[in-house]
């Protein structure tokens, strides 16, 4: 049976960017919120989601380089917040959400090498690991999204491991947009959706989508929510966060 999506594209804001600059003055302290400590990516979230936006997504790296547990928990107990928790496929971060109990996880590869995540998780090679996070978190009642590559095999066998979700990765897009690999990338996007939505999983997408790529990236068939980080923050700079937001927002659907 296919899913019921909604009307309108829906909007994650990743604001793990916020929590990289509060980082970068106060790593050593041991409040990550509160008095000197700035910015609070939990009060950022909050503006956020006043501003439109249908849900904040962060990103629990093992090496704690930004978002720290104390923000996922102050996310998690909010009753306003829909949380989307990216995480690796270990023990100790499947332990922490099912303590925590996120609407959503979305399982990640994670390489302490790389500044933001890279590439799509393979599920196929990972299939026992992918496989016992997913399981556990149906079990709770918690959304899993499988974070994968456009490609056949990847969709596939997310939904042979009965992941509800899946976000696909439009960052190879993002880095063609200026370049002749633009419309091939495009295409496996599109493809991937059409083949995701066939099997009956809700299909998300996400990575590098900016105000400029996301004319084109809003017709991909059968989405139902971006996660948008690195733009957002980047254009608040300027504008201030509220109108990052709606202006995003509007622009997905227009």
């Amino acid at each position: 049976m296919l899913v019921n999506l909604p009307l309108m594209l829906l909007l994650g804001v990743n604001i793990d960017h916020a929590a990289t600059l509060r980082q970068a003055r106060y790593r050593q302290v041991d409040a990550g919120f509160g008095g000197l400590v700035e910015p609070d990516p939990v009060a950022l979230a909050g503006l956020c989601e006043q501003a439109g936006a249908d849900g904040i997504t962060v990103h629990l790296r093992e090496d704690r380089r930004h978002i720290q547990d104390e923000d996922v928990r102050l996310l998690a107990a909010s009753h306003s917040t829909r949380l989307n928790l990216e995480m690796a496929c270990t023990p100790a971060m499947t332990e922490l959400a099912l303590r925590l109990r996120p609407h959503s996880v979305c399982l990640v590869p994670e390489s302490r090498e790389e500044i933001t995540t890279e590439g799509g998780l393979d599920v196929v090679k990972h299939r026992d690991k992918v496989a016992r996070v997913t399981d556990a978190m149906n079990a709770a009642g918690i959304k899993t999204s499988l974070f994968i590559d456009p490609d056949p095999e990847q969709i596939a066998m997310s939904a042979q491991l009965r992941a509800p979700w899946i976000e696909l990765h439009t960052g190879a897009y993002a880095n063609a947009y200026h370049l002749p690999g633009r419309g091939p990338e495009l295409a496996r996007l599109v493809a991937g959706a059409e083949q995701g939505h066939a099997l009956g999983l809700v299909v998300n997408a996400g990575h590098g989508i900016n105000y400029i790529n996301i004319t084109e990236v809003r017709t991909i068939p059968h989405l139902h929510e971006l996660n948008i980080g690195h733009s957002i923050i980047s254009r608040a700079l300027f504008t201030g966060i509220a109108e990052a937001v709606r202006t995003m927002k509007a622009l997905m659907n227009a």
